[in-house]
């Protein structure tokens, strides 16, 4: 079941002689429970294409559809309630809330929707994380790993339709970013986890079902993995 849908995606900055284009027409769809790793260079339009694909930002053009729902005709309030609701994001600097612990920044997108903490579900993804004698502590008494799980776990506690991660090793150190590829790959495999990594990393965009390469804003590449 289709769970994506991006067509003819375009994003240009500034105008006439300034005009950057930093998206091309962009199309392509994703199957639920698909792990689909999106590569390219430095400044290939990865990125810009995951903060649209999180209503991060808005297309100049082209549409998202994420579960049926067309992302960006959303008003401002009801994409921020779309998003706290069905999309997770993990960074690669975590953005945890300093003064919130570990529990608290994994409830975070439940306090902000004004709904009560699902504390069975919050056990279970701090169980699930590893981080159980670390769910009083606060983000500057983690480790980076650490803090990148609580990123994690903050974008899984929701159940969301997608769980975006853009370059979400790049703080770590090569050990810990093995870890948290597995930690994404086991949510992916064990619970159906549809994923889309954004990286630069040749190596590791393989472990995905599916990579996608863009350049110069536009896809060059939409070749299967392994079969899922």
């Amino acid at each position: 079941m289709e769970i994506l849908r991006v067509e003819g995606l375009t994003k240009t900055y500034g105008s006439g002689d300034t005009l950057v284009k930093a998206l091309d027409d962009v199309s392509f769809s994703v199957e639920k429970g698909e792990f689909v790793s999106i590569i390219g260079p430095s400044g290939s339009g990865k990125s810009t294409l995951l903060h649209i694909l999180g209503g991060v930002d808005k297309p100049t053009s082209g549409k998202v559809f994420i579960d049926g729902t067309d992302l960006h005709s959303l008003s401002e309030d009801k994409l921020a309630i779309f998003r706290r609701r069905h999309i997770g994001l993990v960074y690669q600097f975590y953005n945890l809330v300093p003064v919130l612990n570990v529990a608290e920044n994994i409830a975070l997108p439940h306090l902000l929707d004004g709904r009560e903490t699902d504390e069975e579900r919050l056990d279970s993804v701090i169980e699930y994380l590893g981080l159980t004698d670390r769910r009083m502590n606060l983000p500057n008494q983690l480790s980076g790993g650490q803090q990148q799980r609580v990123s994690i776990g903050r974008a899984l506690y929701n159940h969301p339709a997608i769980l975006l991660a853009d370059e979400p090793t790049g703080n770590l150190d090569r050990k810990m970013g093995e870890q948290i590829i597995q930690l994404l790959k086991d949510s992916n495999r064990q619970q159906m986890q549809t994923l889309i990594l954004i990286t630069h990393d040749e190596g590791l965009a393989m472990q995905a079902d599916r990579v996608i390469g863009i350049v110069d804003g536009k896809i060059v590449r939409n070749e299967a993995v392994r079969k899922i």
